[in-house]
């Protein structure tokens, strides 16, 4: 607990104005459609032009945000994931071929005299390289979250590169700070996958408020802890616990609970960031060259990926996201400084350059199916003639209902229109899960990413008279994004649509949906509809008892 106890420690007066700051510029850019994320940044600008400086505050608030995000990834992770060729092949090969595209480009440069290029020596050169190598995890998890993209096939394929790229980051810093891991490690590991069991028993008991928020805490903060005890990084301790609790169903709602949290003290990262840039005329210049680094990345990555069987609309989104510098560079360059390896002069350049991909990324991200949809066909152009697993042909036979996203609300749906439309009924869901519901026999499932157009050209029609799709998606926009592309794919039937917000209703009709169900307006009405009915059979049951009573005393008589 020694993380918060820091925080609230280090507050101070100003540091409320600053927050202030970060809410009118984050509201601002909101209100033209952009991520809250670029305003954080804006404001950590101006308060830099100001001559603001950082606080203790805000550097906590910075990591115990990074903290929770990395646990709540490690919640939602699924370590199969990461050992697909189209994750650690394409991690491995993009690093290597960044690092080395630029170690060149560097050379060149200091072959012609430029003054702090020329200073570099081979070393200082291949770390820049490397550090520019990276992609930040916090922002392709926040414009994830923003459009609906956690669950999708290239927010999978994206945070499983980012999870392939920490551990690269891990190593480095093991490595660069002669900081070999503890040969309690592997016992401390070892020990804590033993503890599984006892870590899900006390999930379990957590209930379902404040001690469950709590509970997660504990095990983020702690996690980090204990690895660091072991020279370990700290963050990957948050991951791996939450890891550990990845299959528990309850994990969901843990990540959940933490959200919040979450994202409040992410503002403190983006507006540290914005606040510790100071501008010159020298490091601006170098920043805006270092930037075009940028699309020689986003076309490495779409590359790669579709080379590794992706399929070009996917691989763009994921190569989107991807496309910017991270704060995983900035720490392998303060490293470098604190050895002596680097000019100081790069950790601000460094510093700018992690903004600057930022500010370039997020409308590259907002409008990245617009940019996708201009050029389709030159994309597919590159697509591997083989497919990954689960992206055959999909051919409805007898279907009159599909229910897309397999949650808690989906699996509650397809139960109760099973009894209506028996087998008549599908369920989609790009989880490995719903492939143990098909095989075991639970329920009649296809594994697919249902916000996707190309999933949908994957689908032909067969003796089908398909009225209804229900989309039961936790989050929105991911029903929004499935609306979209049901309606572009040719769908006249109706569409109905889960949303917890009265806002959410108009854009979900705007976009095709014809029927919304608020879960928080209506609990209410299906509450009493659910009473009514068991009040019903129970006065049925009495009146057949009544009767069947009536008639035994009669023939007795």
């Amino acid at each position: 607990m020694d993380t918060l106890n820091t925080l609230f420690a280090s507050i101070n007066y100003r540091d409320p104005v600053w927050i202030a700051v970060a809410y009118l510029c984050g509201f601002l850019i909101w209100q033209i459609k952009l991520p809250p994320m670029v305003g954080y940044l804006l404001a950590g600008f101006i308060l830099s032009v100001s001559g603001a400086t950082g606080g203790e505050f805000l550097d906590e608030m910075a990591d115990l945000g990074v903290t929770l995000l990395l646990f709540t990834i490690g919640l939602k992770l699924n370590i199969k994931q990461l050992l697909r060729p189209e994750i650690w092949a394409v991690t491995t090969i993009h690093m290597a071929l960044i690092t080395l595209i630029t170690a060149f480009v560097l050379v060149l440069l200091a072959a012609v005299k430029i003054p702090i290029f020329s200073q570099m020596s081979t070393q200082s050169i291949l770390i820049v390289s490397f550090a520019l190598s990276f992609s930040s995890t916090v922002f392709a998890v926040k414009v994830f979250e923003d459009k609906g993209g956690m669950a999708s096939q290239y927010g999978r394929i994206a945070i499983g590169v980012l999870i392939m790229q920490d551990i690269a980051a891990v190593i480095f810093l093991s490595v660069s700070t002669a900081k070999i891991p503890s040969v309690w490690a592997a016992v401390m590991i070892g020990v804590l996958i033993l503890s599984k069991p006892i870590l899900i028993f006390l999930l379990k008991r957590a209930g379902h408020g404040e001690l469950l928020i709590l509970y997660g805490l504990v095990l983020a903060l702690g996690g980090s802890s204990l690895f660091e005890l072991v020279s370990l990084k700290g963050d990957l301790g948050a991951l791996f616990f939450g890891l550990l609790l990845a299959q528990h169903p309850k994990s969901g709602e843990l990540a959940k609970s933490l959200l919040s949290l979450k994202e409040l003290f992410l503002v403190g990262f983006f507006l540290s960031i914005g606040i510790s840039v100071v501008i010159t005329q020298e490091t601006l210049l170098i920043t805006l060259f270092l930037l075009l680094i940028i699309p020689i990345k986003v076309i490495l990555f779409n590359t790669l990926f579709m080379r590794f069987k992706v399929r070009a609309r996917p691989s763009s989104l994921a190569s989107f996201s991807l496309g910017n510098f991270s704060e995983f560079g900035l720490i392998v360059t303060a490293i470098a400084v604190n050895n002596q390896w680097l000019d100081p002069q790069w950790l601000a350049i460094m510093a700018i350059a992690v903004v600057g991909s930022f500010v370039i990324a997020s409308p590259l991200n907002v409008f990245n199916t617009n940019i996708y949809d201009l050029m389709p066909e030159f994309l597919q152009k590159f697509e591997h003639k083989q497919r990954l697993p689960g992206e055959d042909l999909i051919v409805l036979k007898n279907t009159r209902v599909l229910i897309c996203g397999m949650g808690r609300i989906g699996v509650g749906a397809y139960d109760q229109m099973h009894l209506k439309y028996d087998g008549n009924i599908i369920g989609i869901d790009f989880d490995d899960a719903c492939e143990e519901h098909d095989k075991a026999g639970l329920r009649n499932t296809i594994r697919g990413d249902a916000t996707s157009p190309d999933f949908w050209r994957r689908v032909k029609i067969e003796n089908v008279d398909l009225s209804l799709v229900m989309l039961c998606m936790p989050n929105y926009k991911s029903n929004v994004n499935a609306a979209i592309a049901l309606r572009e794919w040719g769908y006249k039937g109706e569409i109905a649509a889960v949303t917890k917000y009265k806002d959410e209703e108009q854009e979900l009709h705007q976009n095709g949906v014809d029927i919304t169900f608020n879960i928080y307006a209506e609990i209410g009405t299906g509450f009493a509809q659910h009473v009514l009915q068991q009040n019903a059979q129970s006065e049925d049951a009495a009146e057949l008892i009544s009767e069947y009573a009536s008639e035994t005393i009669a023939e007795k008589n």
